[in-house]
């Protein structure tokens, strides 16, 4: 075993990559992954106690939200990124204890004398030290979880929203995954507390987009193909997508959003550029066809990368905590000062167009304030009878063939019912002709995964206008659809709010225990998903 990784859905066999990951991250930079995430458990320790005594460092909270973002699949797969971050930590934790002026007992203190050290120490720290499976599982869950907060709080930061309780949040978690006084009860409190914490993240959130770009609108994305040369930005990163957008202007060379980028297309402030067309090509498991007939450069915003092959790998760019050994990264933005896009324009000029792959449009823009403004509709479908039923279809895509379950469901829903969505899932039914409930699209597609917070703030709407006092009394139906630890997130968002009866899958977390799974089930009803028709009768019944 070189390693042992089981955060993502598709990790080999269900149980855990221990030779290179499924998702492309070598076992070098596994174990370096491992070896922050322990360093980033002793910063937390030291850094609390700092706060304690009113000398909490927020040069620390910054680092170890973005250390923990680019620990989530699919973002880094760079050793030298993470050897530098390492050294960063240590230099940053050796700061802090000498303001705390005492050696924590909780902290394990561990400093190396070389690089050797460190590749050694690497090997040694990974998931299964907790040998317990049961404590393994509450804490691995719990860190994925908080790995998601980081996530979105770090889009957030980007925007100038910030929130002291979430990062300190952040590292009262970590610091928890050391304490082995902690009962099961505990850590399970814990998880929860990580689902509220994600849903106060996801507001703050969505208030750092919608005060900066404006509430999306319905809109009409163009997926056709222009014919100047474009850059295709992916990932999730709204401010990055607004600079790119700023400095291509004139230049004769076009923007396209890609994967979780396309809810980008539905806020007013992106949509006075004439040179941004729209979305291309879909998921982000399917970027190797893609963005090799895309022709021009590829900006990484944030995670969902794949290792690129060799014919392409010289148009890829990566900037903030997305990185990969060989290609070109795009340097942090100074205080107060903006990113320079110059080098992947220039690029993009001697490029041609790009490959058409489909044509046509595909509708977006439906968070809350979209859905709100047409909530008489809705509420009148629902009294009516037209509407009969929601159906949230939210989180992740893979690549995995089972993924087909969502399509095929999506399918074979009644036409009387309406799909919620929010996430890449959608991916797997956005572009089916589903009509629409006078007017009302049967697809509501909210955005990123991070917009999964407008789907509870509808679903809450709905049981205000109903009169009702439990969320679980509405005709809404929770078939969601994982991959990587956002997802993670959103799904203990849901628990916390109270929500019961999710269905998930395609399969079932390899990190949950046999006992933890049992704890979940006998609490809140979760479900794995098993055939259309079997889970569809079950929704409908």
């Amino acid at each position: 075993m070189k390693m042992f990784c089981y955060q993502c859905e598709e990790t080999a066999r269900n149980e855990g990559c221990t030779l290179m990951g499924v998702c492309g991250k070598t076992d070098q930079v596994a174990n370096l992954q491992d070896l922050l995430i322990y360093l980033l458990k002793d910063l937390s320790i030291y850094n609390l106690k700092a706060k304690e005594l009113n000398q909490g460092s927020k040069e620390v909270d910054k680092f170890i939200m973005d250390s923990l973002f680019a620990t989530i699949t699919n973002a880094n797969f760079d050793s030298e990124y993470f050897m530098n971050t390492i050294r960063e930590g240590l230099r940053l934790r050796d700061n802090i204890k000498a303001l705390v002026k005492e050696d924590l007992a909780e902290a394990s203190n561990w400093t190396p004398e070389s690089d050797d050290d460190i590749y050694n120490k690497a090997q040694e720290v990974g998931v299964l030290t907790t040998e317990n499976e049961d404590l393994r599982s509450l804490r691995e869950l719990l860190i994925y979880g908080i790995k998601g907060i980081a996530a979105y709080a770090h889009h957030a930061y980007v925007l100038e929203k910030k929130d002291d309780e979430i990062m300190t949040f952040m590292q009262e978690g970590l610091a928890a995954t050391t304490d082995d006084t902690l009962s099961v009860d505990e850590l399970v409190a814990l998880v929860l507390k990580c689902g509220k914490m994600g849903v106060n993240t996801m507001s703050l959130l969505d208030k750092a987009n919608t005060q900066a770009y404006g509430h999306p609108e319905p809109t009409q994305v163009n997926i056709g193909v222009g014919e100047n040369p474009g850059i295709l930005i992916s990932g999730h990163d709204l401010k990055d997508l607004e600079e790119l957008l700023e400095q291509t202007e004139g230049t004769g060379v076009d923007v396209y959003t890609h994967s979780e980028m396309l809810p980008a297309n539905s806020y007013p402030a992106f949509k006075k550029y004439d040179h941004f067309v729209g979305n291309y090509g879909g998921s982000w498991w399917a970027q190797k066809e893609e963005f090799e007939k895309f022709n021009g450069p590829i900006l990484m915003t944030t995670n969902c990368l794949v290792p690129p092959k060799d014919s392409y790998k010289d148009r890829v760019y990566t900037t903030g905590v997305a990185g990969f050994e060989g290609v070109a990264h795009i340097d942090d933005r100074v205080e107060g000062g903006v990113k320079d896009f110059s080098q992947i324009i220039e690029a993009a000029k001697e490029c041609s167009a790009p490959q058409e792959l489909e044509e046509g449009h595909i509708m977006g823009g439906f968070a809350h304030n979209a859905v709100f403004s047409v909530a008489d509709k809705v509420v009148e479908a629902i009294k009516n009878g037209d509407i009969k039923r929601f159906f949230v279809m939210g989180g992740c895509d893979g690549r995995d063939s089972d993924r087909d379950y969502y399509t095929n469901f999506a399918k074979s829903l009644p036409e009387d019912t309406v799909i919620l969505t929010a996430g890449c899932a959608k991916y797997r039914y956005n572009k089916l002709d589903l009509g629409d409930i006078g007017g009302i699209p049967r697809v509501l597609d909210a955005g990123q995964c991070n917009d999964s917070y407008s789907l509870v703030l509808i679903a809450q709407k709905l049981a205000e206008v109903f009169e009702l006092e439990d969320i679980n009394d509405l005709p809404i139906s929770y078939n969601i659809a994982w991959y990587e630890q956002k997802a993670v997130l959103v799904l203990l968002a849901l628990l916390y709010l109270g929500v019961r009866n999710i269905y998930l899958g395609p399969k079932l977390p390899a990190f949950l225990s046999e006992n933890v799974l049992k704890v979940l089930i006998e609490k809140f009803n979760i479900k794995a998903n098993s055939t259309v028709e079997e889970d569809l009768m079950e929704m409908m019944g």
